[in-house]
């Protein structure tokens, strides 16, 4: 089953060409025009319809799905003109769909058929055809909707995907669409948001001592302490590990000056970045701490591996 629908993929992919061109330019303008996608379509092609529609809102191109026969009972008034039509249907011959297409028309919409008869009706009275045909369903009985459903999906999820690309659309215009959940935290949650300031955030000048140092840590309950000079800029950091294996050298390491052991020029972060990239910070340089700076290099934070569980952030 896979395979058939795979080979049928393979098939699709070599006939895109001026037609996606012309529906991509179709539906740039409409959006650029204020206008919005309808997408129709009847029994498993409005499935497919929704997915498409929900796909292209999610992505800033705002859609809606149209029910062909509520739509002729009333719902049509949410068509206006100018807007672009994604009409839905393997055999372009459904009579929901065809009933709806003349008043569609009138309206002065542009009509995107996705179908695999592109001799039917409904291709002939579209503005623009994309041609989903497929040789074999992957039905045994070669007779329920399998490949060219799955045809249609990934057409339209292409149509979506290069539509994002040429409006410049963003993962920080995506967050906007995706405030809940795990997705929205990654992509609308800043830096800022999650690292330790003010009382939390262990700092001390390089004069300090090993001592003061660690006092400053369990005050804060940190794992690691920052050391700024008198300007508020990064000299460096010291971690609880780092004490560790400073004290295992020698016992009377708490008297030494923070500036003989804390490391220079650590890895840091702009408080500004989204906390998923501190989340690829600590992955890339197997670290336990970040300090978080401003725009001028002064500290503002720090980020503790365990504040990205705290903060659902992964």
């Amino acid at each position: 089953v896979l395979q058939t629908e795979i080979d049928e993929l393979i098939r699709l992919s070599d006939r895109i060409g001026s037609g996606f061109v012309a529906a991509l330019e179709a539906l740039l303008e409409g959006l650029d025009q204020q206008g919005k996608i309808i997408v129709i379509g009847v029994g498993k092609s409005e499935n497919i319809a929704s997915k498409i529609a929900a796909t292209l809102s999610s992505t800033g191109a705002p859609a809606v799905l149209l029910n062909c026969q509520n739509a002729l009972h009333g719902d049509i008034g949410i068509v206006s003109r100018g807007d672009r039509v994604i009409a839905l249907s393997y055999s372009g011959e459904t009579t929901e769909l065809l009933n709806l297409l003349p008043h569609l028309k009138r309206r002065s919409v542009t009509i995107i058929a996705i179908t695999g008869k592109t001799e039917s009706t409904l291709a002939t009275s579209s503005d623009i055809v994309l041609d989903v045909n497929v040789q074999e369903e992957a039905c045994p009985l070669n007779l329920a909707p399998t490949s060219s459903t799955t045809n249609m999906l990934a057409l339209g999820d292409a149509l979506a995907m290069v539509l994002l690309k040429a409006r410049g659309f963003k993962s920080e215009d995506y967050a906007q669409m995706h405030p809940s959940g795990n997705l929205g935290r990654q992509l609308l949650t800043r830096v800022t948001d999650i690292m330790r300031q003010g009382d939390q955030l262990a700092q001390v000048r390089s004069s300090t001592t090993i001592a003061s140092a660690l006092e400053a840590m369990t005050r804060c309950r940190a794992g690691a302490v920052v050391i700024t000079n008198k300007e508020g800029q990064l000299e460096g950091i010291l971690t609880h590990g780092d004490f560790v294996r400073a004290y295992q050298d020698d016992r009377n390491v708490a008297d030494h000056l923070i500036s003989d052991h804390m490391t220079r020029d650590p890895i840091t972060i702009n408080g500004n970045k989204l906390a998923a990239e501190a989340v690829r910070t600590f992955e890339k340089n197997h670290i336990d701490d970040i300090v978080v700076t401003d725009d001028k290099d002064r500290v503002i934070g720090l980020i503790d591996v365990q504040d990205l569980s705290r903060t659902r952030i992964f």
